[in-house]
Protein backbone atom coordinates (compact mmCIF):
# COMPACT_ATOMS: atom_id res chain seq x y z
CA UNK A 1 0.00 0.00 0.00
CA UNK A 2 2.35 2.46 0.93
CA UNK A 3 4.26 1.84 -2.21
CA UNK A 4 1.11 2.48 -4.18
CA UNK A 5 0.53 5.92 -2.45
CA UNK A 6 4.46 6.87 -3.08
CA UNK A 7 4.48 6.01 -6.51
CA UNK A 8 0.70 8.01 -6.99
CA UNK A 9 2.75 11.15 -5.05
CA UNK A 10 5.76 10.95 -7.51
CA UNK A 11 3.44 10.56 -10.09
CA UNK A 12 1.53 13.67 -9.19
CA UNK A 13 5.09 15.79 -8.32
CA UNK A 14 6.05 14.48 -11.92
CA UNK A 15 3.05 15.81 -13.89
CA UNK A 16 4.31 19.06 -16.34
CA UNK A 17 3.25 22.57 -15.41
CA UNK A 18 0.72 23.81 -18.27
CA UNK A 19 1.62 26.39 -20.17
CA UNK A 20 0.13 28.14 -22.91
CA UNK A 21 1.42 30.60 -25.67
CA UNK A 22 -0.52 33.40 -27.45
CA UNK A 23 0.24 33.39 -31.16
CA UNK A 24 -0.96 35.89 -33.36
CA UNK A 25 -3.21 34.68 -35.40
CA UNK A 26 -3.00 36.32 -38.78
CA UNK A 27 -4.87 33.89 -40.81
CA UNK A 28 -7.37 32.56 -38.49
CA UNK A 29 -7.34 30.18 -35.12
CA UNK A 30 -7.25 27.50 -36.90
CA UNK A 31 -4.77 27.78 -39.17
CA UNK A 32 -2.31 29.49 -36.40
CA UNK A 33 -2.68 26.10 -34.33
CA UNK A 34 -1.84 24.12 -37.30
CA UNK A 35 1.53 26.21 -37.54
CA UNK A 36 2.51 26.41 -34.17
CA UNK A 37 1.32 23.00 -32.55
CA UNK A 38 4.53 21.14 -33.85
CA UNK A 39 6.58 23.93 -32.31
CA UNK A 40 4.73 23.23 -28.85
CA UNK A 41 5.41 19.80 -29.16
CA UNK A 42 9.12 20.23 -30.24
CA UNK A 43 9.48 22.60 -26.61
CA UNK A 44 7.81 19.81 -24.44
CA UNK A 45 9.32 16.96 -26.24
CA UNK A 46 13.24 19.07 -24.90
CA UNK A 47 11.75 20.51 -21.86
CA UNK A 48 9.45 17.82 -19.82
CA UNK A 49 8.37 19.97 -16.63
CA UNK A 50 6.37 21.64 -18.76
CA UNK A 51 3.85 21.52 -20.91
CA UNK A 52 3.04 24.38 -23.99
CA UNK A 53 0.02 24.86 -25.34
CA UNK A 54 -1.34 27.12 -28.52
CA UNK A 55 -3.82 30.14 -28.08
CA UNK A 56 -4.34 31.72 -31.00
CA UNK A 57 -6.23 34.89 -30.76
CA UNK A 58 -5.83 38.73 -32.39
CA UNK A 59 -4.32 41.92 -31.10
CA UNK A 60 -7.35 42.64 -28.70
CA UNK A 61 -7.53 38.90 -27.72
CA UNK A 62 -3.99 38.66 -26.70
CA UNK A 63 -3.85 41.78 -25.19
CA UNK A 64 -6.74 40.76 -22.91
CA UNK A 65 -5.45 37.09 -22.08
CA UNK A 66 -2.22 38.45 -20.93
CA UNK A 67 -4.06 40.85 -18.64
CA UNK A 68 -6.09 38.26 -17.29
CA UNK A 69 -3.16 35.99 -17.02
CA UNK A 70 -4.62 33.78 -18.98
CA UNK A 71 -1.25 33.16 -21.65
CA UNK A 72 2.70 33.23 -20.49
CA UNK A 73 4.28 33.46 -23.30
CA UNK A 74 3.81 34.95 -26.90
CA UNK A 75 4.36 34.77 -30.58
CA UNK A 76 3.80 38.00 -32.25
CA UNK A 77 5.33 40.80 -33.88
CA UNK A 78 7.90 43.60 -32.03
CA UNK A 79 4.85 46.24 -32.20
CA UNK A 80 2.29 44.16 -30.28
CA UNK A 81 5.54 43.34 -27.49
CA UNK A 82 6.38 46.78 -27.64
CA UNK A 83 2.70 48.07 -27.02
CA UNK A 84 1.81 45.03 -24.33
CA UNK A 85 5.68 46.31 -23.11
CA UNK A 86 4.13 49.31 -21.43
CA UNK A 87 1.54 47.32 -19.01
CA UNK A 88 3.55 44.21 -18.58
CA UNK A 89 6.98 43.56 -17.97
CA UNK A 90 7.93 40.95 -21.04
CA UNK A 91 10.88 39.63 -21.95
CA UNK A 92 12.06 38.76 -25.43
CA UNK A 93 13.91 34.79 -25.21
CA UNK A 94 14.22 34.78 -29.38
CA UNK A 95 13.66 35.93 -32.87
CA UNK A 96 12.19 34.53 -35.79
CA UNK A 97 14.89 33.52 -38.95
CA UNK A 98 12.17 33.41 -41.77
CA UNK A 99 12.43 30.48 -43.85
CA UNK A 100 10.71 32.17 -47.13
CA UNK A 101 13.68 35.27 -46.90
CA UNK A 102 16.43 32.71 -46.87
CA UNK A 103 17.16 33.48 -42.73
CA UNK A 104 16.44 37.19 -42.10
CA UNK A 105 15.75 39.12 -39.13
CA UNK A 106 13.74 41.84 -40.43
CA UNK A 107 11.04 40.27 -42.66
CA UNK A 108 7.86 43.15 -40.95
CA UNK A 109 6.86 45.07 -43.51
CA UNK A 110 3.62 46.64 -45.58
CA UNK A 111 2.71 46.11 -49.04
CA UNK A 112 -0.18 48.84 -50.22
CA UNK A 113 -2.06 46.81 -53.09
CA UNK A 114 -4.50 48.27 -55.33
CA UNK A 115 -5.82 46.62 -58.46
CA UNK A 116 -4.18 46.52 -61.75
CA UNK A 117 -6.25 48.15 -64.51
CA UNK A 118 -6.64 51.18 -61.56
CA UNK A 119 -5.43 54.99 -61.63
CA UNK A 120 -3.54 54.40 -59.20
CA UNK A 121 0.34 54.56 -59.54
CA UNK A 122 1.94 56.14 -56.32
CA UNK A 123 0.45 56.58 -52.55
CA UNK A 124 -0.19 60.15 -53.58
CA UNK A 125 -3.46 59.47 -55.87
CA UNK A 126 -4.92 57.61 -52.54
CA UNK A 127 -5.28 61.11 -51.01
CA UNK A 128 -8.99 60.77 -50.13
CA UNK A 129 -9.93 57.30 -51.43
CA UNK A 130 -11.06 54.35 -48.97
CA UNK A 131 -8.49 51.72 -47.59
CA UNK A 132 -8.71 48.31 -46.51
CA UNK A 133 -6.42 47.43 -43.46
CA UNK A 134 -6.44 44.48 -40.52
CA UNK A 135 -6.03 46.44 -37.43
CA UNK A 136 -4.91 49.92 -36.42
CA UNK A 137 -2.01 48.11 -33.76
CA UNK A 138 -0.96 45.99 -36.94
CA UNK A 139 3.17 46.64 -37.13
CA UNK A 140 3.46 44.55 -40.62
CA UNK A 141 0.70 46.56 -42.21
CA UNK A 142 -0.96 49.69 -41.07
CA UNK A 143 1.63 51.12 -38.42
CA UNK A 144 4.21 50.65 -41.13
CA UNK A 145 2.24 52.51 -43.65
CA UNK A 146 1.62 55.35 -41.68
CA UNK A 147 5.00 55.29 -40.27
CA UNK A 148 6.05 55.96 -44.57
CA UNK A 149 3.43 58.72 -44.67
CA UNK A 150 4.88 60.35 -42.27
CA UNK A 151 8.14 60.60 -43.93
CA UNK A 152 6.57 61.54 -46.64
CA UNK A 153 5.00 64.65 -45.23
CA UNK A 154 1.41 63.37 -44.91
CA UNK A 155 -1.37 63.42 -42.23
CA UNK A 156 -2.64 59.83 -41.93
CA UNK A 157 -5.44 60.89 -39.96
CA UNK A 158 -7.01 63.40 -42.64
CA UNK A 159 -5.55 61.68 -45.59
CA UNK A 160 -7.41 58.84 -46.87
CA UNK A 161 -11.44 59.02 -47.14
CA UNK A 162 -12.19 56.43 -44.96
CA UNK A 163 -10.09 53.55 -43.27
CA UNK A 164 -11.91 50.31 -42.75
CA UNK A 165 -10.32 47.61 -40.46
CA UNK A 166 -11.57 43.92 -41.25
CA UNK A 167 -9.34 42.22 -38.59
CA UNK A 168 -8.28 38.72 -39.44
CA UNK A 169 -7.87 36.54 -40.92
CA UNK A 170 -6.27 38.60 -44.02
CA UNK A 171 -7.70 37.22 -47.11
CA UNK A 172 -10.55 39.89 -47.08
CA UNK A 173 -8.38 42.82 -47.34
CA UNK A 174 -7.55 41.45 -51.18
CA UNK A 175 -11.15 40.65 -51.69
CA UNK A 176 -12.41 44.29 -51.16
CA UNK A 177 -9.75 45.45 -53.67
CA UNK A 178 -10.50 42.62 -56.00
CA UNK A 179 -14.46 43.14 -55.68
CA UNK A 180 -14.17 46.97 -55.95
CA UNK A 181 -15.21 47.66 -52.41
CA UNK A 182 -12.53 49.81 -51.44
CA UNK A 183 -10.14 51.57 -53.60
CA UNK A 184 -6.49 49.77 -51.61
CA UNK A 185 -5.65 47.23 -49.31
CA UNK A 186 -2.85 47.48 -46.69
CA UNK A 187 -1.22 43.97 -46.21
CA UNK A 188 1.38 42.65 -44.35
CA UNK A 189 4.61 41.62 -46.22
CA UNK A 190 4.20 38.69 -48.41
CA UNK A 191 -0.02 38.09 -48.13
CA UNK A 192 -0.61 38.87 -51.66
CA UNK A 193 1.97 36.74 -52.74
CA UNK A 194 0.61 33.92 -50.38
CA UNK A 195 -2.90 34.47 -51.49
CA UNK A 196 -1.51 33.58 -55.19
CA UNK A 197 0.16 30.17 -54.07
CA UNK A 198 -2.97 29.16 -52.40
CA UNK A 199 -4.75 29.71 -55.75
CA UNK A 200 -7.39 31.88 -54.23
CA UNK A 201 -6.12 35.28 -56.39
CA UNK A 202 -4.72 35.70 -59.75
CA UNK A 203 -1.52 38.05 -59.55
CA UNK A 204 -2.27 39.66 -62.96
CA UNK A 205 -5.07 41.28 -61.74
CA UNK A 206 -3.18 43.38 -58.77
CA UNK A 207 -0.38 45.49 -58.19
CA UNK A 208 2.15 46.91 -55.09
CA UNK A 209 2.08 50.96 -54.75
CA UNK A 210 5.55 52.19 -54.05
CA UNK A 211 7.12 48.49 -54.79
CA UNK A 212 11.09 47.60 -53.73
CA UNK A 213 12.13 44.20 -52.81
CA UNK A 214 15.08 44.40 -50.45
CA UNK A 215 17.76 41.92 -50.66
CA UNK A 216 16.91 38.58 -49.88
CA UNK A 217 13.34 39.48 -49.49
CA UNK A 218 11.18 37.74 -51.91
CA UNK A 219 7.87 40.07 -51.87
CA UNK A 220 7.23 43.29 -53.29
CA UNK A 221 6.90 45.78 -49.71
CA UNK A 222 5.97 49.68 -50.26
CA UNK A 223 7.45 50.88 -46.31
CA UNK A 224 10.89 50.13 -45.15
CA UNK A 225 11.06 46.14 -42.94
CA UNK A 226 11.15 46.09 -39.21
CA UNK A 227 12.53 43.16 -36.96
CA UNK A 228 10.66 39.81 -37.14
CA UNK A 229 8.43 38.19 -34.84
CA UNK A 230 10.03 36.97 -31.42
CA UNK A 231 9.33 34.42 -28.57
CA UNK A 232 8.57 36.75 -25.24
CA UNK A 233 8.03 35.65 -21.85
CA UNK A 234 6.12 37.52 -18.92
CA UNK A 235 7.64 38.44 -15.44
CA UNK A 236 6.49 35.10 -13.65
CA UNK A 237 8.38 32.74 -15.81
CA UNK A 238 11.17 31.43 -13.74
CA UNK A 239 14.77 32.80 -15.56
CA UNK A 240 15.80 29.09 -15.43
CA UNK A 241 12.49 27.90 -17.64
CA UNK A 242 13.58 30.89 -19.93
CA UNK A 243 16.85 29.56 -20.26
CA UNK A 244 15.73 25.84 -21.39
CA UNK A 245 13.42 27.60 -23.77
CA UNK A 246 16.11 29.97 -25.27
CA UNK A 247 18.35 27.22 -25.87
CA UNK A 248 15.76 24.78 -27.17
CA UNK A 249 14.91 27.29 -29.80
CA UNK A 250 18.52 27.76 -30.37
CA UNK A 251 19.02 24.37 -31.02
CA UNK A 252 15.89 23.82 -33.53
CA UNK A 253 17.09 22.06 -36.53
CA UNK A 254 15.96 23.91 -39.98
CA UNK A 255 14.95 20.64 -41.12
CA UNK A 256 12.47 19.38 -37.87
CA UNK A 257 8.84 19.10 -38.67
CA UNK A 258 8.41 21.90 -36.23
CA UNK A 259 10.31 24.63 -38.25
CA UNK A 260 9.27 23.10 -41.98
CA UNK A 261 5.30 23.77 -40.54
CA UNK A 262 5.99 27.10 -38.50
CA UNK A 263 7.55 28.61 -42.07
CA UNK A 264 10.65 29.50 -40.38
CA UNK A 265 14.50 28.88 -40.45
CA UNK A 266 15.41 28.34 -36.64
CA UNK A 267 15.52 30.88 -33.86
CA UNK A 268 18.40 33.44 -32.84
CA UNK A 269 18.56 35.63 -30.39
CA UNK A 270 17.00 38.85 -29.43
CA UNK A 271 17.79 41.22 -31.61
CA UNK A 272 17.59 45.08 -31.40
CA UNK A 273 13.85 46.70 -31.75
CA UNK A 274 15.29 50.58 -32.26
CA UNK A 275 14.05 51.01 -35.67
CA UNK A 276 10.32 49.79 -33.99
CA UNK A 277 10.69 52.08 -31.33
CA UNK A 278 11.61 55.07 -33.58
CA UNK A 279 8.49 54.14 -35.71
CA UNK A 280 6.45 54.41 -32.52
CA UNK A 281 7.62 57.52 -31.78
CA UNK A 282 6.68 59.12 -35.21
CA UNK A 283 3.09 57.82 -34.49
CA UNK A 284 3.10 58.54 -30.63
CA UNK A 285 1.23 54.96 -30.04
CA UNK A 286 0.10 55.52 -26.51
CA UNK A 287 -1.50 52.56 -24.32
CA UNK A 288 -4.46 51.11 -24.53
CA UNK A 289 -6.68 52.75 -21.08
CA UNK A 290 -10.55 51.23 -22.00
CA UNK A 291 -9.58 48.48 -19.45
CA UNK A 292 -8.13 50.80 -17.11
CA UNK A 293 -11.47 52.82 -17.49
CA UNK A 294 -13.81 49.72 -16.71
CA UNK A 295 -11.72 48.67 -13.95
CA UNK A 296 -12.63 52.80 -12.17
CA UNK A 297 -16.18 51.95 -13.34
CA UNK A 298 -16.60 48.80 -11.48
CA UNK A 299 -15.34 50.10 -8.82
CA UNK A 300 -17.11 53.02 -8.67
CA UNK A 301 -20.54 50.22 -8.90
CA UNK A 302 -19.38 48.40 -6.45
CA UNK A 303 -17.93 51.52 -3.50
CA UNK A 304 -20.75 54.21 -4.32
CA UNK A 305 -20.65 55.77 -1.28
CA UNK A 306 -16.35 56.06 -2.03
CA UNK A 307 -17.75 57.55 -4.87
CA UNK A 308 -20.01 60.28 -3.62
CA UNK A 309 -16.92 61.46 -1.21
CA UNK A 310 -14.12 61.86 -3.84
CA UNK A 311 -16.81 63.96 -5.82
CA UNK A 312 -17.71 66.04 -2.64
CA UNK A 313 -13.58 66.37 -1.78
CA UNK A 314 -12.92 67.18 -5.58
CA UNK A 315 -16.02 70.15 -5.18
CA UNK A 316 -14.21 71.56 -2.05
CA UNK A 317 -10.65 71.40 -3.72
CA UNK A 318 -11.66 72.80 -6.55
CA UNK A 319 -13.53 76.00 -4.86
CA UNK A 320 -11.17 75.90 -2.89
CA UNK A 321 -8.53 76.66 -5.50
CA UNK A 322 -10.85 79.20 -7.18
CA UNK A 323 -10.41 81.44 -3.87
CA UNK A 324 -7.02 80.97 -3.70
CA UNK A 325 -6.48 82.22 -7.43
CA UNK A 326 -9.16 84.88 -6.80
CA UNK A 327 -6.66 86.15 -3.78
CA UNK A 328 -3.76 86.01 -5.87
CA UNK A 329 -5.71 88.10 -8.36
CA UNK A 330 -6.04 90.47 -6.16
CA UNK A 331 -2.56 90.70 -5.09
CA UNK A 332 -1.02 90.36 -9.31
CA UNK A 333 -1.17 94.17 -9.94
CA UNK A 334 0.56 95.17 -6.42
CA UNK A 335 3.27 92.84 -7.18
CA UNK A 336 3.39 94.13 -10.76
CA UNK A 337 3.42 97.59 -9.76
CA UNK A 338 6.31 96.65 -6.91
CA UNK A 339 8.46 94.78 -9.75
CA UNK A 340 7.92 97.41 -12.21
CA UNK A 341 9.53 100.44 -9.88
CA UNK A 342 12.12 97.78 -8.67
CA UNK A 343 13.54 98.16 -12.76
CA UNK A 344 12.92 101.31 -12.97
CA UNK A 345 15.25 102.00 -9.74
CA UNK A 346 18.06 99.56 -11.34
CA UNK A 347 17.68 101.12 -14.91
CA UNK A 348 18.55 104.62 -12.79
CA UNK A 349 21.14 103.65 -10.72
CA UNK A 350 22.94 102.23 -13.86
CA UNK A 351 22.31 105.15 -15.43
CA UNK A 352 24.13 107.07 -12.19
CA UNK A 353 27.27 104.53 -12.37
CA UNK A 354 27.31 105.47 -16.06
CA UNK A 355 27.24 109.18 -15.19
CA UNK A 356 29.79 108.58 -12.85
CA UNK A 357 32.26 106.88 -15.10
CA UNK A 358 31.81 110.01 -17.44
CA UNK A 359 32.61 112.04 -14.84
CA UNK A 360 35.45 110.42 -13.76
CA UNK A 361 36.68 110.45 -17.32
CA UNK A 362 35.65 114.21 -18.28
CA UNK A 363 38.65 115.74 -18.53
CA UNK A 364 39.97 113.23 -20.83
CA UNK A 365 36.77 113.32 -23.07
CA UNK A 366 36.68 117.00 -23.16
CA UNK A 367 40.32 116.56 -24.53
CA UNK A 368 39.21 114.19 -27.26
CA UNK A 369 36.44 116.82 -28.21
CA UNK A 370 38.83 119.92 -27.75
CA UNK A 371 41.07 118.27 -30.41
CA UNK A 372 39.04 118.05 -33.34
CA UNK A 373 37.15 121.29 -32.54
CA UNK A 374 40.54 122.95 -32.43
CA UNK A 375 41.54 121.17 -36.03
CA UNK A 376 38.49 121.88 -37.61
CA UNK A 377 39.10 126.15 -36.35
CA UNK A 378 42.92 125.99 -37.73
CA UNK A 379 41.54 124.49 -41.22
CA UNK A 380 39.07 126.48 -41.51
CA UNK A 381 40.97 130.03 -40.71
CA UNK A 382 43.58 128.77 -43.24
CA UNK A 383 41.06 127.66 -45.84
CA UNK A 384 39.61 131.84 -45.29
CA UNK A 385 43.37 133.04 -45.67
CA UNK A 386 43.75 131.21 -48.63
CA UNK A 387 40.60 132.84 -50.49
CA UNK A 388 41.25 135.91 -49.21
CA UNK A 389 44.86 135.60 -50.93
CA UNK A 390 44.17 134.84 -53.99
CA UNK A 391 41.60 136.22 -56.58
CA UNK A 392 41.34 132.48 -58.16
CA UNK A 393 40.24 129.73 -55.99
CA UNK A 394 42.52 126.71 -55.42
CA UNK A 395 39.67 124.12 -55.67
CA UNK A 396 41.88 120.70 -55.05
CA UNK A 397 43.44 123.11 -51.91
CA UNK A 398 40.00 123.77 -50.61
CA UNK A 399 39.00 120.43 -51.39
CA UNK A 400 41.08 118.89 -48.97
CA UNK A 401 41.11 121.31 -46.26
CA UNK A 402 36.76 120.67 -46.52
CA UNK A 403 37.78 116.50 -46.54
CA UNK A 404 40.20 117.42 -43.23
CA UNK A 405 37.12 119.44 -41.65
CA UNK A 406 34.83 117.24 -42.31
CA UNK A 407 37.00 113.88 -40.78
CA UNK A 408 37.71 116.34 -37.42
CA UNK A 409 34.26 116.89 -37.21
CA UNK A 410 33.17 113.06 -37.96
CA UNK A 411 36.08 112.35 -34.73
CA UNK A 412 34.01 114.64 -32.86
CA UNK A 413 30.67 113.07 -33.17
CA UNK A 414 32.18 109.61 -32.72
CA UNK A 415 33.29 110.46 -29.46
CA UNK A 416 30.03 112.60 -28.24
CA UNK A 417 27.95 109.07 -30.13
CA UNK A 418 30.49 106.73 -27.34
CA UNK A 419 29.02 109.45 -24.53
CA UNK A 420 25.45 109.26 -24.96
CA UNK A 421 25.93 105.64 -25.52
CA UNK A 422 27.24 104.99 -22.00
CA UNK A 423 24.53 107.17 -20.50
CA UNK A 424 21.24 106.21 -22.23
CA UNK A 425 19.95 102.98 -20.79
CA UNK A 426 17.57 101.33 -22.96
CA UNK A 427 16.56 97.86 -23.16
CA UNK A 428 19.33 95.34 -24.60
CA UNK A 429 20.16 95.20 -28.32
CA UNK A 430 21.37 92.30 -29.50
CA UNK A 431 23.60 92.94 -32.77
CA UNK A 432 26.63 91.53 -34.18
CA UNK A 433 29.40 93.20 -33.02
CA UNK A 434 33.48 92.98 -33.25
CA UNK A 435 35.07 92.52 -30.09
CA UNK A 436 38.23 94.06 -31.03
CA UNK A 437 36.39 97.04 -32.11
CA UNK A 438 34.46 97.63 -28.75
CA UNK A 439 37.67 96.97 -26.96
CA UNK A 440 39.75 99.81 -29.26
CA UNK A 441 36.81 102.18 -29.00
CA UNK A 442 37.24 101.80 -24.99
CA UNK A 443 40.37 101.95 -24.70
CA UNK A 444 39.97 105.78 -26.95
CA UNK A 445 37.56 106.78 -24.61
CA UNK A 446 40.36 106.04 -21.27
CA UNK A 447 43.55 107.75 -23.88
CA UNK A 448 44.32 110.63 -22.01
CA UNK A 449 43.83 109.10 -18.37
CA UNK A 450 45.97 106.61 -19.62
CA UNK A 451 48.45 108.61 -20.80
CA UNK A 452 48.18 111.62 -17.93
CA UNK A 453 48.98 108.38 -15.41
CA UNK A 454 51.86 106.74 -17.85
CA UNK A 455 50.24 103.99 -17.98
CA UNK A 456 51.22 100.80 -20.66
CA UNK A 457 48.54 99.20 -22.60
CA UNK A 458 49.24 95.95 -24.39
CA UNK A 459 46.98 93.96 -26.91
CA UNK A 460 47.72 90.08 -27.59
CA UNK A 461 44.86 88.15 -29.89
CA UNK A 462 45.03 84.58 -30.04
CA UNK A 463 43.30 82.52 -32.85
CA UNK A 464 40.88 83.37 -36.06
CA UNK A 465 38.75 86.53 -34.82
CA UNK A 466 35.17 86.16 -35.53
CA UNK A 467 32.00 88.39 -34.14
CA UNK A 468 29.57 87.97 -31.11
CA UNK A 469 26.37 88.66 -30.79
CA UNK A 470 26.19 91.26 -27.91
CA UNK A 471 24.43 94.66 -27.11
CA UNK A 472 27.15 96.92 -28.27
CA UNK A 473 26.34 99.65 -25.53
CA UNK A 474 25.96 96.85 -22.13
CA UNK A 475 29.50 95.70 -23.68
CA UNK A 476 31.30 98.87 -24.09
CA UNK A 477 30.11 99.87 -20.56
CA UNK A 478 31.76 96.26 -19.07
CA UNK A 479 34.54 97.51 -20.98
CA UNK A 480 35.30 100.66 -19.86
CA UNK A 481 34.52 99.94 -15.95
CA UNK A 482 36.86 97.11 -16.05
CA UNK A 483 39.39 98.76 -17.79
CA UNK A 484 38.76 101.89 -15.25
CA UNK A 485 39.14 99.40 -12.40
CA UNK A 486 42.33 98.99 -13.34
CA UNK A 487 43.81 102.21 -13.73
CA UNK A 488 42.22 103.08 -10.40
CA UNK A 489 44.14 99.81 -8.84
CA UNK A 490 47.50 100.85 -10.07
CA UNK A 491 47.11 104.07 -9.01
CA UNK A 492 46.84 102.89 -5.45
CA UNK A 493 50.06 100.58 -6.37
CA UNK A 494 53.62 101.48 -5.17
CA UNK A 495 54.50 100.48 -8.65
CA UNK A 496 52.14 103.17 -9.89
CA UNK A 497 54.86 104.58 -11.82
CA UNK A 498 55.30 101.37 -14.10
CA UNK A 499 51.26 101.15 -14.62
CA UNK A 500 50.64 98.30 -16.95
CA UNK A 501 47.59 96.96 -18.61
CA UNK A 502 47.95 93.56 -20.53
CA UNK A 503 44.38 93.15 -22.64
CA UNK A 504 44.24 88.87 -24.12
CA UNK A 505 41.50 88.11 -26.41
CA UNK A 506 41.46 84.49 -27.38
CA UNK A 507 39.11 83.27 -29.86
CA UNK A 508 38.28 79.66 -29.16
CA UNK A 509 36.10 76.95 -31.56
CA UNK A 510 32.50 78.58 -29.96
CA UNK A 511 33.62 81.35 -27.60
CA UNK A 512 35.92 84.06 -27.12
CA UNK A 513 37.47 84.40 -23.81
CA UNK A 514 39.03 88.38 -22.72
CA UNK A 515 41.52 88.95 -19.87
CA UNK A 516 42.07 92.08 -18.53
CA UNK A 517 45.57 92.17 -16.62
CA UNK A 518 47.25 94.54 -14.69
CA UNK A 519 50.37 95.11 -11.47
CA UNK A 520 48.44 96.78 -9.29
CA UNK A 521 47.81 95.80 -5.80
CA UNK A 522 45.64 92.83 -6.65
CA UNK A 523 42.43 91.80 -4.74
CA UNK A 524 41.93 92.33 -1.28
CA UNK A 525 38.51 90.98 -0.60
CA UNK A 526 36.61 88.03 -2.60
CA UNK A 527 34.94 88.47 -6.00
CA UNK A 528 31.89 87.58 -4.26
CA UNK A 529 31.88 90.27 -1.92
CA UNK A 530 33.30 93.16 -4.33
CA UNK A 531 30.12 92.09 -6.70
CA UNK A 532 27.57 93.10 -4.82
CA UNK A 533 25.86 95.96 -4.99
CA UNK A 534 26.29 99.33 -3.62
CA UNK A 535 29.90 97.58 -1.83
CA UNK A 536 33.05 99.82 -2.82
CA UNK A 537 36.55 100.57 -1.72
CA UNK A 538 36.70 103.74 -2.98
CA UNK A 539 36.36 106.84 -1.31
CA UNK A 540 34.14 108.77 -3.76
CA UNK A 541 32.59 104.95 -5.30
CA UNK A 542 29.50 104.49 -5.83
CA UNK A 543 29.43 100.41 -5.41
CA UNK A 544 27.61 99.79 -8.39
CA UNK A 545 30.29 98.60 -11.52
CA UNK A 546 31.19 94.98 -10.98
CA UNK A 547 27.71 94.79 -9.92
CA UNK A 548 26.58 95.67 -13.29
CA UNK A 549 28.88 94.01 -14.88
CA UNK A 550 27.63 91.07 -13.88
CA UNK A 551 24.64 91.37 -14.18
CA UNK A 552 25.06 92.74 -18.10
CA UNK A 553 27.18 88.74 -18.53
CA UNK A 554 24.54 87.54 -17.37
CA UNK A 555 22.22 88.81 -20.10
CA UNK A 556 24.78 87.16 -22.62
CA UNK A 557 24.54 83.91 -21.38
CA UNK A 558 28.46 84.58 -20.48
CA UNK A 559 31.15 84.33 -17.66
CA UNK A 560 32.30 86.95 -15.80
CA UNK A 561 35.06 86.60 -12.89
CA UNK A 562 37.61 87.94 -10.81
CA UNK A 563 40.55 86.66 -9.52
CA UNK A 564 44.28 87.95 -8.29
CA UNK A 565 47.49 86.68 -10.67
CA UNK A 566 48.54 83.92 -10.78
CA UNK A 567 51.96 84.31 -12.05
CA UNK A 568 54.87 85.52 -10.23
CA UNK A 569 53.30 89.14 -10.87
CA UNK A 570 50.71 90.80 -8.70
CA UNK A 571 47.79 92.62 -9.52
CA UNK A 572 43.91 91.57 -10.96
CA UNK A 573 42.92 89.62 -13.73
CA UNK A 574 39.17 90.20 -15.07
CA UNK A 575 38.11 87.51 -17.04
CA UNK A 576 34.84 87.99 -19.87
CA UNK A 577 33.95 84.53 -21.71
CA UNK A 578 31.73 85.28 -24.55
CA UNK A 579 29.69 82.86 -27.14
CA UNK A 580 30.62 82.78 -30.67
CA UNK A 581 27.80 84.30 -33.19
CA UNK A 582 25.04 81.81 -33.81
CA UNK A 583 26.57 78.76 -31.02
CA UNK A 584 24.72 77.09 -28.49
CA UNK A 585 27.32 75.52 -27.05
CA UNK A 586 27.76 76.58 -22.83
CA UNK A 587 30.04 78.61 -21.85
CA UNK A 588 33.15 76.27 -20.97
Amino acid sequence: MCIIVLSFSSAVLAKPQQFYVGVLANWGHQQAIERWTPMMEYLNKHIPSAQFHVYPGDFEALNLAMELGQIQFIITNPGQYLYLSNQYPLSWLATMRSKRHHGTTSAIGSAIIVKADSDYRTLYDLKGKVVAASDPHALGGYQATVGLMHRLGMDPVNYFGQVKFLGFPLDPLLYQVRDGNVDAAITPLCTLEDMVDRGVLNRAEFRVLNPSRPEDIECQCSTNLYPNWSFAAIESVSSELSKEISQALMDLPVDDPAAVTAQLMGWTSPISQLAVIQLFNELDVESPDSSRWEIVKNWLDDNRHWGILSIFIFLVATVYHLWIEYRFHQKSESLIATERQLKQQAIALERLQSASIIGEIGAGLAHEINQPIAAITSYSEGGIMRLQGKKEADVDACIKLLEKIHNQSTRAGEVVHRIRGLLKRREAVMLDVNILTLVEESLALLRLELARRDIQVSTQIKGEPFFITADRVGLLQVLINLIKNSLDAIADSPNASTGKIQIELDFKEYQVNILIKDNGPGLALGAETLMATFYTTKEDGLGLGLAICNEVMNEHEGRFTLSNRSDNETGCVASLSLKKRGSEQAIQ
